[in-house]
């Protein structure tokens, strides 16, 4: 059975996208990639091929989640330069650029897993990350205030990246 390459469509069948929050959730702020794919989870209707995992500080353990996708939509904490809570959205080639920027240790498990997939010609065909500027990294399993006022934009910037590519989960009415 022939692979299939990084610029050929889709053999058959639906379109394959995860939604991958990474951090470590006991170092504040680093574990907002993790809180925002929870938040998503648990609002929404998750269309069918798309699957949300939560990638803690794990890294070649995700390499068989992560191949062959359409789309890969990283939430993460990234040093952006900007003020604490600031979201930041990268596309392109900004994307192997923030990996050279580590932040902290699950990042590098991350840039080797994609750049595995690169390498056997099984990388997602589209990447983007969301990221929110981090105020703190200091040992507590809680965002700080500004960090968890970010969190909308945050899910707003997650939520239009899969949309525009047809994966928009659908929110889900909370009760009264």
């Amino acid at each position: 059975m022939a692979s299939q390459q990084r610029g050929d469509p889709p053999r058959n069948g639906p379109r394959r996208a995860v939604l991958l929050g990474v951090g470590n959730i006991l170092l504040s702020d680093d574990g907002v990639g993790v809180r925002l794919v929870e938040r998503i989870a648990a609002r929404h209707r998750l269309p069918d091929g798309l699957t949300v995992l939560d990638g803690g500080t794990c890294a070649m353990e995700m390499l068989e989640d992560l191949e062959n996708l359409d789309l890969l939509v990283i939430a993460d904490c990234v040093r952006a330069g900007q003020a604490p809570g600031g979201v930041v959205v990268l596309r392109g080639e900004a994307v192997p650029a923030f990996f050279r920027t580590k932040l902290s240790p699950h990042q590098i498990g991350l840039s080797d897993v994609l750049a595995t997939l690169e390498l056997t010609g099984r990388a997602p065909r589209e990447t983007v990350v969301v990221g929110v500027q981090p105020q703190s990294l200091e040992t507590g399993m809680d965002l700080t205030p500004t960090v968890q006022a970010s969190l909308p934009a945050a899910e707003a910037a997650l939520l239009d990246a899969l949309a525009a590519a047809g994966m928009a989960p659908e929110p889900v009415a909370e009760p009264a």
